[in-house]
């Protein structure tokens, strides 16, 4: 079953899923690190986890991640 996710909460999890720090996601989207932060918790709540894996491994299976984007180094 599909999360409803809004637009900033599908961004921020590409970008956990892709390896970027809350730092790096708060200078792309132009928020603070602890808003990337509050997202985080948001979406681990709306998905039942603990866990950024399961939040990684949703942006995955729900088709988040482009293929052609490199993850964070």
């Amino acid at each position: 079953m599909p999360i409803a996710l809004s637009l900033r909460e599908r961004e921020v999890i590409r970008l956990v899923a892709l390896g970027r720090s809350s730092k790096d996601i708060a200078q792309v989207l132009a928020i603070s690190p602890r808003t990337v932060d509050t997202y985080r918790n948001r979406l681990m709540y709306k998905m039942r986890s603990h866990s950024v894996a399961a939040v990684v491994r949703y942006a995955v299976q729900a088709g988040m991640l482009p293929c052609h984007e490199p993850p964070a180094s």
